[in-house]
Parts: C-alpha cells; structure tokens; sequence
C-alpha cells in the first residue's frame, strides 16, 4: 500500500503546521522523501501508470512534479514535459520544455494539490500551445478543492493517495 510507504519515509506527519500560504494544518505532507527515493518513486510510477489512460505526452510542473513525470515516462516509454512556474528571462524563455504537438494529449503529474492552483496555470500553458489536457495524476490530494476546481476547467484529476488513510496508517502505528 502507498500510503504506508509514504508514512514510513516521513512525508506526512500529523502535528500543528504552518502552510506555506501562513494557514494552520494539523497534517503536514512533503513527498520529497518519496519522490527522490528510487525504490518509492518507482512505486509511484507503477500506480500511476495503472491510472494513466491513454497519453501522447506526460507533463510536470517544476520542481516536484519533475520526477513524477521522468519515472512515469520511463516506465512507460511516453515522452515527457517540463512546465516551468514562470518563463525564463534568458534562452528562449520557454514556460513548456519537451516536443508538443498541436493535438497531443498531455497527462499531469504532481505530488501534493491543495487548490491546484499552479496545476491549472501549467495546464492552461500547455492547452494555449495546442496541448488537449482532460486527466491529472496526483499521489496526495489535500482534499481541499483541487478536484473540484480541475473539474470546472474539464480535467478529472485522480489520487492515488488519501489523506484519510494517511491518517489511518499513523494512527495503526505504520
């Protein structure tokens, strides 16, 4: 079971937290530990892939969907995007890296989502170069209205992780 790996490597805590936003949670999930684990992140790729559907490109926001998407690609053979947060001010100053057709399908990756905020940003990035973006793959769902806000934009995103069994694996003492 994942959730149990990801407990076991430290990547969710329960506990009183501060959010990068400055709101409080009584659960803290960080899936570095995870995703920079070759054993956990192959793991996820072999979850995801189960998920994944059918897909010309996989795509990753910098800088912790990057690892998703290499590891996916690889286990799948599927050529793979990089989506920076912001355009770069030097080179070519791309916000997409990696070959997009106009028509392609692109599948998301990410780690955490709360709101999927940047998800959305990065899908509407690749969306205005041609890219058709229905379905994100996420290990964590903060259950916080990523789903709910993905859906209005016409991308159904699936977890592979809960935050409730998250919360069950601490509490059997995983």
């Amino acid at each position: 079971m994942l959730e149990e790996d990801i407990v076991k490597a430290g990547a969710f805590k329960l506990g009183d937290f501060t959010l990068a936003s400055g709101r409080k949670s009584d659960y803290y999930v960080d899936l570095r530990s995870v995703t920079t684990r070759p054993i956990l992140l192959k793991k996820v790729a072999e979850t995801m892939a189960q998920h994944m559907g059918k897909c010309d490109r996989i795509a990753g926001v910098e800088l912790g969907a990057i690892p998703i998407a290499v590891a996916l690609s690889l286990e799948t053979g599927i050529p793979f995007l990089m989506v920076r947060k912001q355009k770069k001010d030097h080179g070519a100053g791309k916000l997409v890296e990696g070959e997009l057709l106009a028509g392609d399908k692109v599948l998301f990756v990410e780690d955490t989502v709360t709101t999927a905020g940047s998800l959305i940003k990065a899908i509407e990035a690749v969306r205005k170069l041609g890219g058709v973006v229905e379905k994100a793959l996420v290990i964590v769902d903060r259950e916080e209205g990523a789903r709910e806000n993905l859906s209005r934009i016409g991308v159904e995103m699936v977890s592979i992780a809960s935050i409730g069994k998250l919360r069950a694996c601490i509490e059997d003492g995983a």
